[in-house]
This record gives C-alpha cells, sequence and structure tokens, in this order.
C-alpha cells in the first residue's frame, strides 16, 4: 500500500469563469473543468458551467449571492490543500479573473508555500464585460486613454483608507468600481471632496451579461441616493466618467433580450 506522503500533489487550477454568461469562459478554463476531480465553485461563477464537469467530480459551492459566504477562506484554502495532497485535480471556478479582487494572488501564495502546483487560468473580469453588454465604452479615444479598476470594499481590518481618492478624482479616464454598492456613499464623496465634479456621470449595471442584466444612470453626486430609491444590490459595478454618455440608452444585449 502506497504511502500517503509519497503521492504527487495534484494540479490546482484557479479558473477565471467570466461575469454571468457561462458562454463567455475560455477553452482553457472548459478544459479544465472537463478533467477535474474536485471543482470549488464560487458563489459568483455561473453554476451552469458545473455542467463542464465530469460525472464523478466532487463539487463544493461556496453559498450564494445575498446569503452570506457560509465558508471562509481559510476554509476554502484548506479544502483545496486536502485534496491536492492527496493527488487530486482541483479547480478553483472563481467569478470573472482570478487575479482581479479574486483573492488569487494571496491563494497562489500558499499554494507555492505547500509546494502544490498550480496554473492560473485568466477569465473576463466584470468591469470589462461592461463595455461590451452594456455598450459603455471604457476608453475613447475623445474622452478616455485610461481605466483605473477599483475595490469599493477594502479589508476590515486595514485602519485608514490605502486609496487615493485625490488622485482617483484626478485621473484623466474611466473609473470602475467593484463591490461598491453598500460603501457607495463614502467612495462618492472622496471623489466629490477629492475634487471630482458632482455632475459626472456615472453608470451602475448588475448581474452584467445575465438576462437578469440592469444598467442604471445617474451622477456622482446622486448616486447614493439612486441606490436607496430604486433598492439596489449586488453584484453591481459602477462606471464613472463621460465615456457614460457615450453608450446607448439600450445596449444590443438589451435589445436582443427584450428590455
Amino acid at each position: 500500500m502506497m504511502n500517503g506522503s509519497n503521492i504527487k500533489p495534484g494540479t490546482v487550477y484557479m479558473v477565471g469563469a467570466g461575469p454571468g454568461d457561462p458562454g463567455l469562459i475560455t477553452l482553457r478554463g472548459v478544459e479544465c473543468l472537463r478533467g477535474a476531480d474536485v471543482v470549488i465553485c464560487d458563489y459568483l461563477a455561473n453554476e451552469a458551467l458545473l455542467d463542464h464537469a465530469g460525472e464523478g467530480a466532487e463539487i463544493i459551492l461556496l453559498g450564494s449571492h445575498g446569503s452570506g459566504r457560509s465558508i471562509s477562506q481559510d476554509d476554502i484554502m484548506e479544502m483545496m490543500l486536502d485534496r491536492a495532497k492527496k493527488g487530486r485535480m482541483v479547480v478553483r471556478l472563481k467569478g470573472g479573473d482570478p487575479s482581479i479582487f479574486g483573492r488569487g494572488a494571496e491563494e497562489a501564495e500558499v499554494l507555492r508555500g505547500e509546494g502544490i502546483p498550480y496554473e492560473i487560468v485568466p477569465g473576463i473580469t466584470t468591469g470589462l464585460a461592461v463595455a461590451a453588454y452594456a455598450e459603455i465604452p471604457l476608453t475613447h479615444r475623445d474622452e478616455s486613454s485610461a481605466v483605473a479598476l477599483v475595490t469599493g470594499r477594502e479589508r476590515h481590518d486595514r485602519e485608514g483608507s490605502a486609496i487615493d481618492y485625490a488622485a482617483l478624482a484626478a485621473f484623466p479616464g474611466t473609473l470602475v468600481f467593484y463591490m461598491g454598492v453598500g460603501t457607495a456613499g463614502e467612495w462618492s464623496r472622496a471623489l466629490t471632496e477629492g475634487g471630482k465634479p458632482p455632475d459626472t456621470p456615472v453608470a451602475i449595471i448588475r448581474q452584467v451579461s445575465s438576462r437578469d442584466q440592469e444598467i442604471h444612470r445617474c451622477t456622482l453626486g446622486t448616486v447614493t441616493g439612486y441606490i436607496d430609491e430604486h433598492d439596489l444590490e449586488p453584484p453591481s459595478v459602477f462606471v464613472i466618467g463621460k465615456v457614460v454618455d457615450r453608450g446607448p440608452e439600450r445596449s444590443w444585449f438589451t435589445r436582443e433580450l427584450g428590455l
């Protein structure tokens, strides 16, 4: 009988699931799912992607949006390490891209420390999908030659903010805020106090690329009241800048859905 210490570790694949549309995962991502022994599915990943997994794969779901994360990050890492050390091929299926607000770098660091082989498979991050599915061009030769992706939710244990809002207020391009619904009052106020005009156009896109996609428009000075008035909830992404006015009222995707 083989001693457990002689088992060659399995590889962990951190796969970007893309945003809501399950058709936006990469071919490499699908290939990894088909070969997986274990799939640990993030709560923002479309569960329809699990159809690509083999019949015998162990599926671990990490809760659903709005219910609160039922499994901690430490527990997720423990599950990955446990399965990989038993020689199993593990897919960590993450919404969007693993390396953009997906804690992919943190997980890779732990895997390296434990000597577990891994591969990072990029995915389409939500902020970029907005440009296609809401037809709001993040870059435009007349309006914006740069894009900044910003978190709207920083670490709870951090003293103060690591974000220079004055610099962002002066940023000569488009701002895209992730995870910013609950903190909209804070970041919108910080931007205006930093010099960003209150009438700067803002688009709020919920459920990007899914059949439930919604596109809302307001301004930086009215965004908090708009969220409250329309009872908007995550997952939403905020696009801030003149490019918002370049997008049509109804995108091709919205028209296709008949909305």
